[in-house]
């Protein structure tokens, strides 16, 4: 977990711009964590420790030692391809017939079926300034609606559940440096120790604090058995859990009733329906013994201070944006909320999927967070951008639904860092739909799964090649530097989407430079509730790099002096949202009513298993990246299938046979992993690999009414034996 420079695969197309180290950021996950980038001993780079960061204090995980592996002209693309019309194959190309062919297409589909027909989807590991470029150049360029983004799939169920509960999303309204200092924290559907193992250092300090620690879990996992008590309950029941806790919190007089009086509103609506959650019931539905449920209660309370943290368990599921509201509501019932050291966070996943969604790449928002049906918002962002409100199409659809629909009234589809083919739910459906399109023309590092579907490639720059900014989960926004020059035959994303909005007659508004990028959407986001006005790259580059945390308006708005210059005194950021009030109209958090309901698929007799999928240590999402790391593949180097032993024993399946896992979307088959960490009646497979070890050829695409997440986390299967192919 500690890097002490450890040099990672030499990167030998890249050419060091300094000798002294470039201080960076890793490009996989939202922690962000500090590293160093200096020049190798073999040519390359390799990873030093950068300890002054303060949220991994020099910790890093594999993923990060060896990030620099990517860097190599032996995994990832170096010059764009096209599609042969004689062979069918993906053949080099220049950057100018590959760019030409993109503009021509998009223009054609245009011209003969409406802006409507052209799709754009982004990536929540884009930068902010691609992201915000990504967003205008949907809107503005092609006047399409029909723009989203993976981070639909990552963290929109939370991000829905706090806006309606505090009136804005931030993943945490605190810093991760106040968990150890809380008293106990609730983690639910997360494994830290798997995920985002620098983050697990934050749970030991708060055990060795004092502190307590109640893991929401179906598996023991590495991050369960750190606990202090373990809940185990059956995939797809969190939300009657938060309920039944909330029950137990009111029947036994512990909430705060000067706290709901003076900073809540709708507590009463809130109040009833958990009442209807006896314990026993919830007993039932989950499986968590009401002893248990008893503890967590008293240990949740009894502490002066807690958190509430979620994840992808809880919130990757068609009512997760309510499982979510009915956690907040135990933090407000409790006084838990807007207090120092106490409040409900989430822990956003992706590496920019916080900032990725504040600026326009999601299909119902504009920059700075603003609601795309505002009509102030729309002509905020309307002046800034040059053009008339009017103009800007509506919300467009969500992420699976814009995939679902490609291939119909979607004809064409330029995608940006993303790969659908291996995350998406229902994914052999959806490969099928990209397969369907007129026109697919993929922008990434690596040749992904999607991208080998592609008619067009597009070779773009990555993480230690560019400069830009990022946002991470804390919403602190921090500066990543360029430390390599990219191969020759390489260009960004900005660069890309200069060209391409040039050729569609939008010469100017796209700059290829970051920083200017970034300055317009400053001014963008200024006055929304991500506002980032009061930020400037100047600033970022000030001290030690720790970055600044929105909301940050500008001191001096209109003034052309940079915040932070002479005789500007800038805003400090926010590193605590709620304090002194919610951003709501009353300034008062809202109690949600929700009520417990199934899954949008239970276990019958022809399918009597769920399951549930994630993560491991060493490798990252679809696998696009992390699959082409040596080390990291020698350390996880294909799917499986856990399940408990009462459950293979039943089937017949030893440890290490191959198991096929039918649902009613596909099949996917992998090694049998047999282990008593997990209940009897759930499987789990991680969803980092392609071919018939697919996980995602299994989830199930219902959606949350709110959010638009699709349900990944709980679906009904059954298990065969099975010859591996």
């Amino acid at each position: 977990m500690h890097s002490t420079a450890t040099p990672a695969t030499p990167a030998t197309t890249a050419t060091p711009a300094a000798t002294a180290v470039t201080a960076t950021h890793c490009p996989y996950c939202a922690l962000q964590c500090g590293m160093g980038l200096t020049a190798g001993t073999g040519g390359g780079v390799e990873v030093v420790e950068r300890a002054s960061f303060p949220v991994n204090r020099g910790a890093l995980c594999g993923k990060g030692r060896t990030a620099p592996a990517l860097l190599s002209s032996r995994v990832r693309l170096t010059e764009p391809l096209v599609r042969s019309h004689a062979t069918g194959k993906l053949v080099p190309a220049s950057w100018e017939e590959a760019l030409d062919r993109i503009a021509g297409e998009l223009s054609r589909v245009r011209e003969e079926h409406g802006a409507d027909a052209c799709g754009v989807f982004g990536g929540g590991g884009l930068t902010n300034e691609k992201a915000y470029a990504l967003g205008k150049f949907a809107r503005v360029v092609l006047g399409t609606s029909q723009i989203d983004y993976n981070g639909r799939f990552c963290m929109s169920s939370a991000a829905a559940a706090g806006q309606r509960a505090f009136g804005l999303d931030r993943g945490l309204p605190f810093p991760l440096e106040d968990i150890p200092r809380t008293g106990c924290v609730i983690l639910v559907g997360s494994n830290l120790a798997e995920t985002m193992p620098p983050a697990l250092r934050y749970l030991t300090e708060l055990r060795e604090n004092g502190g307590t620690l109640i893991v929401v879990d179906p598996r023991r996992t590495r991050t369960a058995e750190q606990a202090d008590l373990h809940l185990a309950p059956r995939p797809g029941t969190d939300l009657a859990l938060a309920l039944g806790l909330l029950h137990l919190v009111v029947a036994e007089g512990r909430t705060d009733e000067a706290f709901i009086e003076e900073r809540t509103s709708g507590w009463e609506g809130a109040r009833a329906a958990a009442m209807a959650h006896w314990p026993e019931h919830v007993e039932r539905i989950t499986g968590v013994p009401v002893p248990q449920l008893r503890d967590a209660v008293r240990m949740f309370c009894d502490a002066e201070a807690s958190m509430v943290l979620t994840a992808r368990g809880p919130e990757q599921q068609s009512k997760g944006t309510d499982t979510v509201g009915a956690w907040i509501n135990l933090c407000l019932a409790t006084g838990r909320a807007g207090r120092p050291l106490s409040g409900y966070g989430c822990l956003t996943g992706q590496g920019n999927g916080q900032g990725g969604r504040e600026h326009g790449q999601k299909a119902d928002q504009l920059p700075g967070y603003r609601k795309l049906t505002d009509p102030a918002a729309r002509a905020h962002v309307a002046e800034v951008w040059g053009v008339d409100p009017d103009s800007l199409p509506g919300p467009g659809r969500s992420a699976y639904e814009l995939l679902d629909a490609l291939g119909g009234d979607v004809k064409t589809l330029l995608l940006m860092g993303s790969n659908p083919v291996v995350s998406a739910p229902r994914a052999a459906h959806v490969e099928e739909r990209l397969r369907s399109l007129d026109f697919l023309a993929v922008a990434d590092v690596v040749l992904s799964e999607t991208a080998e579907l592609a008619d067009v490639v597009l070779p773009v720059t990555q993480w230690a090649e560019e400069t830009g900014t990022v946002t991470n989960l804390e919403g602190r926004v921090l500066l990543r530097r360029r430390a390599v020059s990219a191969p020759g035959g390489v260009r960004s994303d900005l660069d890309v989407l200069h060209g391409l909005a040039a050729r569609l007659g939008h010469g100017k508004g796209f700059p290829v430079d970051p920083e200017q990028v970034f300055e317009e959407l400053r001014r963008a986001s200024a006055g929304g509730p991500a506002d980032y006005s009061g930020i400037s790259y100047e600033r970022l580059r000030e001290g030690d790099g720790e970055g600044v945390f929105w909301p940050c308006p500008d001191p001096a708005p209109g003034s052309g002096q940079v915040p932070g210059g002479a005789g500007v005194v800038p805003h400090p950021g926010t590193p605590r949202l709620f304090l002194e009030g919610f951003a709501t109209e009353d300034g008062r958090a809202r109690f949600v009513p929700v009520v417990h309901r199934a899954a949008a698929e239970e276990t019958d007799a022809e399918y009597p298993v769920l399951l549930t999928t994630g993560r491991v240590l060493a490798q990252y999402q679809s696998g696009a990246q992390t699959r082409r790391v040596d080390e990291l593949n020698s350390a996880a180097p294909g799917p499986f299938v856990e399940l408990h032993p009462r459950l293979a024993a039943g089937l017949g399946i030893a440890d290490g046979e191959a198991v096929a896992v039918v649902s009613r979307r596909g099949r996917a088959v992998a090694p049998a992993r047999v282990t008593s960490s997990i209940r009897s009646d759930t499987v789990f497979m991680p969803f980092h690999w392609p071919g018939e070890g697919r996980a995602n050829s299994l989830t199930h695409p219902a959606l949350d009414p709110v959010s638009r997440m699709p349900e990944f986390k709980v679906c009904a299967v059954r298990l065969e034996r099975a010859e591996r192919s």
